[in-house]
């Protein structure tokens, strides 16, 4: 088994579209020293994070968030919105907009990791780091 201490873990908040996995994976991996994205996923997160009216499931993110961050120690917390999004189907500008308020409810969390950070994911299937 592999000593978790020396590996670096991110967690990943992001759409269950898989055409944004792959993308963010290798944007993350490509721009921070991260061996391991933890990828926790739901139909349009940053809207079920921003929104705050289904607490089952805003319960089961912090539950995988928890176990990333103090079991993985990940220092970094990545929070994904996209274009074509069937689950939050929404104009990239409101999906900003939630991804701003899906940040501070994670930061609400009060998860101890270095940043927590909003990714674009364009109709190109390009990253962009928004937040």
């Amino acid at each position: 088994m592999e000593n978790l201490d020396i590996n670096k873990f991110a967690s990943v908040i992001n759409c269950m579209d898989g055409r944004t996995q792959l993308p963010v994976l290798e944007w993350i991996i490509g721009h921070y020293d991260i061996d391991y994205p933890d990828m926790i996923t739901e139909a349009g997160p940053v809207k079920i994070l921003a929104e705050n009216k289904n607490k089952v499931l805003v319960e089961a993110i912090k539950y995988r968030l928890n176990i990333s961050v103090n079991k993985h120690h990940s220092r970094h917390i990545f929070i994904v919105a996209h274009y074509d999004c069937a689950g939050n189907p929404e104009k990239k500008a409101v999906q900003l907009k939630q991804l701003k308020k899906a940040i501070k409810r994670v930061k609400k969390m009060k998860f101890d990791v270095d940043e927590i950070v909003g990714l674009w994911v364009g109709k190109n299937w390009k990253v962009k780091k928004v937040f």
